[in-house]
Order: structure tokens, then C-alpha cells, then sequence
């Protein structure tokens, strides 16, 4: 009968005390009230605020612990625990946690949240009236961020992980101001909710960031060089590479542009680690 106000905050009357905790009333209807959900002793007649959900059998009951979201407001949630198959589960500030389920979720699972990642959430139920918690789209967050300053160019920047996929991942900072991270300015793709650092490499002219997960292209190409030479000493000593191959190729295989590429494989030939023939890239024949 009272499923309609799942997710939400209301005022009740304590109609009687039992053993198992109190009964309230909302217009003839009685939910129950834990004793584990309330920290005081309550009186017959008093009208108490509580929030309002549904217990493990699917039966409305009250908390007298209010969270810091419902139904129309959105706020930050820690994740407290990850169940494949099926979604997250986010502290909202009550006793019971709540699914972020699987369908809000991205489609692959090793961008899921982790366990303290933080989502930004509201309450709502799905088709079949269970209480879910449900990811804020970007029409949402884009009430309500602020517009960055010119000043934050090429400066560290910090933000959480709203929302991600293969073409590029969009952060919140603290600040409120939005972030995107193009694909090309990340070796691998975040979590959803995860604290990223970067550098901001524009100030659009909407108020909104470029980001890059990368380093500068000095240190960037000492890493891109490792990482070829680790490629190299994996595969024999040979891998079929080199200033000609094609960009997309490179960035399946070691995660950066072509043109960085080109660099890191121009600084390890000018300190004769590497040689190219015929399509390959060598490690280099150390003489006798």
C-alpha cells in the first residue's frame, strides 16, 4: 500500500510499541519501525520524520537514520560493495544500502565501480517497484557545474569519474567544474567513480576542461620508450612496428598516438637500443 513513498522522507505517527520495535501510521496504513532504527524510546501519539523502505522480503518499513538523498535530489554515495551480474551497492547515509544496478552500470565490468569509488546518485524504482539508486546523467551534472577559470590552464587537476566510455571520460572536481578526457589522453579507461589526477590542457570557451591523464611529452616519451623496449624483450626481440605502421594498430597494441610513438621509437634508435628493417622494429645487436 505504501510502496508509492519508498525513497522517501515523511512524517509518521507512532500509533503502539511491540515487541520487535514501534508501529506507525500514514493514513491507515502501518509500517513498522525497528528497534535497531531508531536510538530513542518513542511515545504513542508522537509524530516522528523517518525514511521509508523496503526490507529483504519486499515489505515497507521506517528508519528513523535519514539519508542524505531520495527521490529528486541527488548527492555523492561511497560504494560499499560489487556484485558481478548483478551492479554496486552505495552507502546513502541510512541503514540500508542501495543497488546501483547492473543496467545503470557500464557494459563491461572492468570500469565498474570499486569499493569506496564515490557515485553521484538519486533514489527512483524500477519497472517493478524496487528502490534503486540511479547515476546522475550529464543534463544533471551540467546544472550544476561552474565555469573554470582561464588561470587552471596546464595546472594539476583532480575529479571524479562520472562517466566514461571508449571515446573519452567526463569528470567532476570539487570545483565543480567538468572535465573531459579524450580516449588519446589515457593509457586505459577509469573506473566509473574513480578520483582521477590529470593536467588540464584547455579552457574551453563554454567553461569547460580538456584533460590529460598523460604526462608531459618529455616524461611521456621516456615511459612510451620503456614500455617499447618491455614489448621488445617480451616478444624476442622483434615486433612488427615501426614509424610507418598504422596509427591505429599502435594505439591498440601500446596505448598512445602514433606521433608519441614515433618519438619514444626516434629516441631509443638515437641511443642505438633499436633498429628498424622491413616493417620490424629490433632490439639492437649489441657488438662483440
Amino acid at each position: 500500500m505504501m510502496h508509492h513513498l519508498t525513497g522517501t522522507i515523511q512524517n509518521l505517527l507512532v500509533e503502539r510499541m511491540i515487541d520487535t520495535g514501534y508501529v506507525l501510521s500514514y493514513k491507515q496504513n502501518e509500517v513498522l519501525l525497528h528497534h535497531q532504527e531508531t536510538n530513542k524510546d518513542l511515545t504513542p501519539g508522537e509524530e516522528i520524520e523517518v525514511f521509508l523502505y523496503t526490507d529483504k522480503k519486499g515489505k515497507v518499513v521506517a528508519s528513523t537514520q535519514l539519508p542524505h538523498i531520495q527521490m529528486d535530489s541527488y548527492g555523492w554515495t561511497t560504494v560499499k560493495e560489487v556484485i558481478p551480474n548483478l551492479g554496486v551497492f552505495v552507502d546513502i547515509g541510512t541503514t540500508k544500502e542501495i543497488l546501483v544496478s547492473k543496467d545503470d552500470l557500464p557494459l563491461y565490468e572492468n570500469v565498474w565501480p570499486q569499493i569506496d569509488d564515490c557515485l553521484y546518485v538519486t533514489l527512483g524504482r524500477d519497472k517493478k517497484g524496487r528502490l534503486l539508486a540511479f547515476p546522475a546523467t550529464e543534463s544533471v551534472i551540467l546544472q550544476d557545474i561552474e565555469s573554470a577559470p582561464e588561470e587552471l590552464w596546464n595546472t594539476p587537476i583532480s575529479g571524479t569519474v562520472y562517466f566514461t566510455s571508449k571515446e573519452g571520460s567526463a569528470i567532476i572536481t570539487p570545483e565543480h567544474y567538468r572535465g573531459f578526457i579524450h580516449y588519446t589522453e589515457r593509457k586505459q579507461e577509469p573506473r566509473l567513480g574513480q578520483l582521477v589526477t590529470g593536467r588540464v590542457i584547455e579552457v574551453k570557451t563554454d567553461g569547460t576542461l580538456n584533460i590529460s591523464l598523460r604526462p608531459k611529452k618529455k616524461e611521456s616519451m621516456e615511459e612510451d620508450a620503456k614500455q617499447i623496449l618491455d614489448h621488445l624483450q617480451a616478444n624476442n626481440g622483434s615486433i612488427p612496428f615501426d614509424d610507418k605502421s598504422d596509427p591505429e594498430d599502435i594505439r591498440a597494441t601500446f596505448h598512445i598516438s602514433k606521433a608519441a610513438f614515433k618519438r619514444a621509437l626516434g629516441r631509443l634508435m638515437k641511443e642505438h637500443k633499436v633498429e628498424q628493417r622491413n616493417g620490424y622494429t629490433y632490439l639492437a645487436q649489441k657488438e662483440v
